[in-house]
């Protein structure tokens, strides 16, 4: 009935009826909006357009609010830079990652791979052992295998570009890089007692003996016969003179006594100085050629005069076996004698250089030398006894093997070197291991790392020292830092040598590992570990070498760099911060035949590390050391230990001149290094306030893109209702988020200029003791700070050019120029990292 009906607008009748009756929802929306509804519909719309219509119109205020190095860096840290489930892997979290890879059944396969077989550098067996170490990087780091190994001639435009372009990768790369020294092999030798008539009464077994206990030193004790690497070949033949351990000051001991070294043949033994020194200082006296054997005296202990079994079926040395290696005059300089200061290239210009012998020499057993021993009469001079050392010398190709894990600054290169293609290999196998599991789950390194297998370096650096004198230049300009990995276990005390920028980060991350054997201890601890085999006869002057060796270190236990491993190059040469780590033999440890047929894998296994636990631990610390360099934001160098370090040095070098009574005045330098050290603590602040600014600024960068993420999010569902209402389809999408925004443009730039300028000062502070000079007679060696001994090679000198006027010159003079010219130098560097 018409009286009944109600409409819209006709509400007073349904209010009189008592009945309430909605209008149909279409009709509402269109008649009666809800106005805070509409408003905020149109009002988060506008802020979308007008968000994106800004982003459009003046990209600067996002897109490029970076410029150069920093873009991506920034970009990337603030992508993957927030707490969340699909965030990037990166700091502890990747630490402890990295940390859970490692492992000893890893770890003794490794070794198996690289130990059971022969591979002297240029052989066959040395190419296909390059080839193992590529084949892992390219599994491991996600490298896709090409059908042909990427092999290139060092100074052809295939290798240059392969390092050149390290700062452009995108993708981590590995190669293997073909460099062409002048080496020499075995061919044959002996060695005779001669009879007044000139004929032999006694020949030398030269060669090694196993019973087949060791089945590697069994099967392989005649595949290198016992010859040195650097060797003169040739005959000689003379009377027998015995000079100790064969030091300079043994040497000049005999000449005070009137020994005549003109045409004798000398005997020494290993030990306290760099086995070419010995050669070195023999011919310049004259003598004819020269033998250096293993005195058991050096084992400590662990000697059958103690009741130990020689090796293979006691710990104790095995008499027969010969130490190996180079006696390429290491403290002039080191790799390819032929080519000094310039790579080896296949049609490089060769000289005869200074750095190697012109007499011959052999290394002989224990078993031989004993028989010599006990001919010389009263100590002085024994019987005549001939010689005889045929090599082959020829250019030889040896092959580094290289990786590369490209970072966010790829112009910053942190670099991981392994010389021992044994031991040290395994550890650095691991490490690779933990680098890939890392990739595989997302992480990126802050700065590009360059992993590196040098070849050659028993040799003399070989492989690591032709590579840098190629990519000097290269080197100076983008390697940050430098961690070395030589022989990894051999004994049970942890040794830690390195620049003084790095004895802290040595230290710390050494105390985040377990000891590998002892629970309750970490591998820090091991520092102090001396072995487990005691006993009563120990050699007083051998104890008493260990004990001053042991002294050199600083009061963290960190010890000074020298010579004899491949961080020679980059510290000595370049001036980049190096460190090193490993296990070594101690007075009280099996015996470490080194450069042995019996330093096997059998010896490995049995006496050196059963549970291949050290490997592993040092597997991790390279590990956490790279980590470290390659992803703090300031680079974790000390630079107020070091230069508390140089007036410790030159506290030395006092005492030096009261002890040879020379006048030298340390005054100026005494200032300079006080100046330094002022300098450092302001720059230790200025790390911290750097560093703080950037992490403050990236904080409010993070929590403004959650802001733009949460609105993004929110007008994209009204945007979406607005596009329904007019009939289009619209979804949101969940995985699509803004990752640029606004920032201002001067202060993010200004925090990483901040933190860029303290990193360079950092990276300058090892660069800064780097002379163009060199040091006296050495040239090749340009670091002022440290050097290897003239005289040691091994073993560090610290303030060399002060110290060795004073120590091996005797001339105040010329010790007062190298005291002016190194306060130049540190004035300098006083200056360059001051703000």
């Amino acid at each position: 009935m018409d009286e009944k009906r109600t409409g819209a607008g006709d509400t007073k009748s349904a209010l009189d009826t008592g009945h309430v009756i909605p209008p149909p929802a279409t009709q509402r929306r269109y008649l009666q909006p809800r106005s805070g509804s509409w408003t905020r519909l149109v009002i988060l719309s506008l802020v979308v357009l007008s968000f994106f219509w800004a982003k459009s119109r003046f990209p600067s205020c996002a897109t490029h609010v970076l410029d150069g190095r920093y873009d991506t860096l920034i970009r990337e840290y603030m992508k993957h830079g927030n707490r969340r489930p699909n965030g990037p892997l990166r700091g502890s979290k990747a630490e402890e990652l990295f940390l859970t890879v490692p492992n000893e059944q890893s770890a003794l396969a490794a070794s198996r791979l690289y130990a059971s077989k022969p591979h002297l550098a240029g052989t066959p067996g040395d190419l296909e052992t390059a080839k193992d170490f590529l084949v892992h990087l390219q599994q491991e780091l996600g490298i896709n295998h090409a059908s042909e190994v990427p092999i290139y001639s060092a100074g052809s435009d295939e290798a240059h570009a392969a390092t050149l372009n390290i700062s452009a990768y995108t993708e981590p790369t590995a190669w293997l890089n073909t460099y062409y020294p002048v080496l020499n092999s075995p061919v044959n030798h002996s060695l005779e007692i001669l009879g007044e008539d000139g004929n032999p009464i006694w020949t030398a077994e030269l060669e090694e003996v196993s019973d087949g206990t060791d089945p590697d030193a069994a099967e392989y004790a005649k595949a290198v016969l016992t010859w040195h690497g650097i060797s003169r070949g040739g005959e000689a033949q003379g009377k027998l003179v015995y000079v100790n351990y064969g030091r300079k000051k043994d040497y000049d001991a005999l000449v005070e006594v009137g020994t005549d070294f003109d045409g004798k043949i000398v005997l020494a033994r290993y030990g306290n100085n760099f086995r070419g020194l010995k050669v070195k200082r023999a011919q310049e006296l004259g003598a004819a050629a020269v033998l250096i054997y293993s005195d058991p005296r050096d084992d400590g202990t662990v000697t059958t005069e103690n009741g130990y079994l020689p090796y293979p079926h006691g710990p104790a040395r095995n008499p027969t076996s010969v130490q190996r290696g180079s006696v390429q005059f290491l403290s002039l300089y080191p790799g390819d004698p032929s080519t000094p200061g310039y790579p080896a290239y296949e049609n490089s210009t060769r000289v005869d250089g200074d750095s190697k012998p012109r007499i011959p020499s052999l290394p002989i057993s224990w078993s031989n030398a004993k028989v010599l021993l006990d001919q010389i009469a009263d100590g002085k001079e024994g019987p005549t006894v001939r010689l005889v050392n045929n090599v082959e010398e020829k250019i030889t190709p040896i092959w580094n093997t290289f990786g590369v894990i490209p970072g966010h600054i790829k112009d910053e290169v942190v670099v991981l070197g392994a010389s021992d293609p044994s031991s040290g290999t395994v550890s650095v196998h691991e490490a690779i291991r933990g680098f890939g599991t890392l990739l595989r789950n997302g992480w990126k390194p802050l700065r590009t790392i360059l992993i590196a297998s040098w070849d050659g370096e028993e040799y003399g650096l070989v492989g690591s020292t032709e590579w840098g004198e190629d990519f000097a230049d290269w080197i100076r300009k983008h390697v940050v830092a430098y961690i070395n990995m030589d022989t990894s276990v051999s004994g049970s005390h942890l040794r830690a040598s390195a620049s003084p920028l790095l004895a802290h980060l040595l230290r710390s991350t050494a105390q985040q590992i377990p000891h590998p054997t002892a629970e309750g201890r970490s591998l820090w601890d091991a520092r102090l570990d001396e072995g487990e085999f005691f006993g009563e006869k120990l050699d007083a002057e051998a104890a008493a070498i260990y004990k001053e060796m042991e002294s050199a270190a600083d009061n963290l236990g960190v010890k000074p760099l020298g010579s004899g491993s491949d961080y020679t190059v980059f510290l000595q040469y370049i001036g980049v911060a190096s460190a090193e780590a490993g296990f070594s033999s101690t007075l009280h440890d099996p015996v470490y035949h080194y450069h042995s047929v019996f330093d096997s894998q059998h010896w490995q296994e049995v006496y050196g590390d059963p549970t291949f636990s050290r490997h592993v631990a040092i597997a991790k610390h390279i590990g956490l050391q790279v980590l470290h360099l390659s992803g703090d934001i300031i680079l974790p160098f000390n630079t107020t230990h070091y230069s508390l370090e140089l007036q410790s040095y030159l506290d030395r070098v006092e005492q030096l001149t009261v002890t040879s009574s020379l006048e030298v005045d340390l005054t100026s330098l005494h200032q300079s290094i006080q100046a330094l050290q002022a300098a450092s603590v302001r720059l230790d602040t200025e790390k911290a306030e750097a560093e703080v600014k950037l992490r403050t600024i990236l904080r409010k960068m993070k929590k403004r893109q959650a802001l733009m993420r949460k609105l993004y999010r929110k007008s994209s569902k009204w945007i979406c209702k607005l596009a329904k209402y007019i009939g289009n389809e619209c979804e949101v999408p969940e995985d699509e988020q803004p990752t640029d925004f606004v920032f201002p443009r001067r202060l993010l730039l200004n925090a990483i200029k901040r933190v860029q300028a303290v990193n360079d000062k950092l990276i300058a502070f090892e660069r800064g003791f780097i002379s163009k000079e060199g040091l006296k007679d050495r040239e090749w060696y340009k670091h002022l700070g440290v050097a290897p001994g003239k005289w040691l090679g091994y073993g560090a000198t610290t303030l060399p050019g002060i110290t060795e006027a004073i120590t091996l010159d005797g001339d105040a003079v010329a010790a007062g120029r190298e005291v002016e010219r190194l306060k130049i130098y540190i004035d300098n560097l006083t200056e360059r990292i001051s703000f």
